[in-house]
């Protein structure tokens, strides 16, 4: 450890146990005065700056010069959780002490009182802590939060409950920090700044919001590290030959705005299939330099071979007619929900091999993710795992790796521990730090190769 490391971690320590004492004299200022005999001037002037401290420490717990940033909001909470902690274990020690050895020094209605100073103070804490932890964490779970909020006065439970929540939220400051600190140091090399932009292609069941975006975090990580992104804009479910038709469109769209000859495009479950008819069938291969798959069934999905034998056709149409006239709403023109879902089965993707071969012209990579169990997602994923797995094997909640793999493979991300990775974790769905997985590293990683190969 460095000096200037060690004498910065000890500043922080002598600031956090400094701070606890301030807070333990406040907590237990009735009885500090009681027996500190001090004139009424110097008992209201202590009174004044220990509140007057209070009211700082609950504003900036960590006294940063950046606590008005989310990441200083974020651990200034688990700041007040773990000081009210110990301020609890702390006075309940002091309070049965004093009741058992102090004789006659105290009278009960001091303890009482004194008592009643601490209860208020460490609420003010709690509600202060778990107020900001909900507030500004994006990575504890909808779960964590109402429990938290509803349970944290159960005795035990509580212990438990805060200790989860910190540890979370740690952890999210620990990656966020590390991560700043990783962009800082490439910024000017600019990694992602590729030869042609980035054309972002989504799955089925999705368009592309700009509320809700369906790359998660990943396109601001690349813009960060200077690639130029668009997105697809397709329908949300439509057959391949359709959806390809609006890939082309938009392609000639940002040829036409960039000035440039060809655009990279990474696509993400059936958007691959969209792009490679696109390239192969429409007549773009001179206007793509790359295709990146990401879980595209590529030889289709057993999972929607096996509903579809079971569902009857009548219950289908049903469904497709409802998702139809929901997703015009949303802003699809000609959603078509069983024809898409139709041309995701392996006989459609069987002829849709022989019918969209790969170009010499375009480079074709793919990746492919696995889940560890079904506890790795949630629902339907976790049950499309479970049927998978009996039938091909490992695979990330809807497409095997074996039908993932298309052109040159780069291989199936998991992680080492029970969560594996899950087909929508590939995009970032849930905005979720996996535990040695991080999903904006693995794009930028994509992408700076790219650039090495001259795209």
């Amino acid at each position: 450890m460095s000096y200037n490391k060690f004498w910065v971690v000890n500043c922080v320590l002598i600031k956090r146990v400094l701070h606890f004492f301030l807070l333990y004299a406040l907590s237990n200022l009735w009885i500090l005065l009681k027996r500190l005999h001090t004139s009424s001037i110097w008992s209201i002037g202590l009174s004044i700056l220990l509140f007057a401290f209070f009211l700082f420490y609950n504003a900036n717990p960590r006294n940063q010069r950046t606590w008005a940033t989310r990441m200083e909001a974020l651990m200034g909470g688990r700041e007040l959780l773990l000081n009210a902690f110990l301020l609890f274990f702390a006075d309940i020690i002091l309070s049965i002490s004093l009741f058992l050895f102090s004789g006659t020094m105290f009278h009960p209605t001091d303890l009482m009182i004194n008592g009643g100073i601490c209860l208020v103070l460490l609420l003010i804490l709690v509600w202060n802590g778990i107020i900001r932890l909900i507030a500004a964490s994006k990575q504890l779970s909808l779960s964590a939060r109402l429990a938290l909020f509803f349970a944290w006065w159960v005795p035990a439970v509580n212990f438990f409950l805060i200790w989860h929540c910190c540890h979370v939220v740690h952890r999210e400051y620990l990656f966020n920090m590390a991560k700043k600190e990783l962009n800082e140091s490439r910024k000017e090399n600019e990694i992602c700044k590729t030869n042609y932009p980035i054309l972002l292609v989504h799955g089925i069941f999705w368009r592309d919001w700009q509320l809700f975006n369906y790359w998660g975090r990943i396109p601001k990580e690349l813009i960060r590290n200077g690639a130029t992104i668009y997105y697809g804009h397709q329908q949300s479910a439509a057959p391949i030959k359709a959806v390809a038709g609006e890939l082309k469109s938009q392609i000639l769209n940002i040829l036409g705005q960039e000035k440039c000859e060809k655009v990279n495009i990474i696509a993400h479950s059936k958007g691959g299939l969209d792009a490679r008819y696109m390239i192969s069938c429409l007549g773009m291969e001179d206007c793509v330099a790359s295709l990146t798959t990401v879980c595209t069934p590529h030889r289709g999905s057993v999972l929607l071979d096996r509903i579809l034998k079971r569902l009857p056709d009548s219950a289908f149409h049903a469904i497709a007619k409802r998702y139809n006239t929901i997703y015009r709403k949303l802003g699809d023109t000609k959603p078509d929900f069983y024809a898409g879902i139709r041309d995701l089965t392996t006989k459609q993707c069987a002829q849709l091999n022989q019918t969209a071969v790969n170009k010499e012209k375009v480079f074709y990579q793919s990746i492919a993710s696995q889940m560890s169990s079904f506890f790795s997602a949630g629902f339907p994923l976790n049950v499309g795992y479970a049927i998978l797995r009996h039938a091909e094997g490992k695979n990330d909640g809807f497409v095997s790796r074996k039908s993932a793999q298309w052109g040159n493979y780069l291989g199936c991300f998991s992680t080492e521990h029970r969560r594996g990775i899950s087909h929508g974790d590939m995009i970032d769905l849930m905005r979720e730090n996996i535990r040695g997985f991080d999903v904006c590293e693995c794009y930028v990683n994509l992408v700076k190769d790219l650039k090495s190969k001259g795209f």
